[in-house]
């Protein structure tokens, strides 16, 4: 499902962002939108949360679902 692949790629994104930040202290997300509190950096820390919350039903499915 292609809304699964997207949601993947987000959390990646997400779990680069947060590595940077434990590692280096420092928050691509915040640098590239300019500030923690711009608005497209609150929109792509609210996509990613959201991708998280939907790979969470990736854990409950069966096999045959998740390869369709």
């Amino acid at each position: 499902m292609i809304l699964d692949r997207i949601s993947l790629i987000m959390v990646i994104i997400g779990s680069l962002n947060w590595g940077s930040v434990g590692l280096f202290k420092f928050d691509i997300v915040s640098w590239i939108c300019g500030g923690q509190d711009a608005v497209l950096a609150r929109v792509i820390y609210t996509l990613v949360g959201l991708a998280g919350l939907w790979c969470i039903s990736l854990l409950f499915r069966s096999r045959e679902s998740v390869r369709n």
